[in-house]
């Protein structure tokens, strides 16, 4: 039991209480740039799952058998893994569907320098998780990282039908929004606390 409530704690604290986009602030610019659309958002967000679950399995292969006698590597193997995975996911989507991967258009590469894939990565290696802990984390990490992106674009189709001052309107507008998210991901912090 003490195994499936550290699991629980893994999978609830990277998808609410330490979500990577709005307590970390990391993977910003698909959270911006891909959220205008709630379908188009939760699609990125099933893509960024995707190379998360595939970025943890392969950090922790790295980390049991590589990493060990070459720990320079670390960095360079991890950016070479979410590369290849993404590069695979890229050319997945353009086969399986074009309209999505014409919506995505850069932002599908720059998951390949989406900052919340390697801290995926490195964050795994630094808590010492298992494989089967890592997969939980990945699996919450980019839940949450999904999460943020639906939330946003939510909101962001909900103001198109609005009177928005002109001051506020565009980039300021989506900040503003997603500072308010943050702040309310914010109470989640004490969830687990006093436990």
């Amino acid at each position: 039991m003490g195994s499936n409530e550290n699991i629980l704690f893994i999978f609830v604290s990277a998808l609410l209480i330490n979500n990577f986009t709005l307590a970390y602030f990391l993977g910003l610019c698909p959270f911006l740039g891909v959220s205008g659309k709630i379908i188009t958002a939760f699609r990125l967000g099933l893509a960024n799952i995707f190379v998360m679950l595939i970025t943890s399995i392969c950090a922790y292969v790295l980390n049991t058998w590589v990493l060990p006698y070459a720990p320079y590597l670390r960095l360079i193997s991890f950016i070479i893994v979410i590369a290849s995975t993404v590069q695979f996911v890229e050319m997945a989507i353009k086969k399986v569907s074009p309209e999505l991967f014409k919506a995505l258009g850069i932002f599908l590469p720059l998951i390949t320098t989406n900052c919340a894939i390697l801290g995926l990565a490195l964050f795994q290696t630094n808590k010492g998780y298992g494989f089967g802990q890592g997969l939980v984390y990945a699996l919450g990490a980019g839940a949450g990282v999904t999460l943020a992106l639906v939330l946003l674009a939510g909101v962001r189709e909900e103001t198109r039908i609005l009177n928005i001052p002109k001051v506020i309107e565009g980039a300021a507008l989506n900040l503003i929004i997603a500072g308010i998210i943050s702040m309310g991901f914010m109470g989640f912090a004490g969830l687990f606390s006093g436990g």
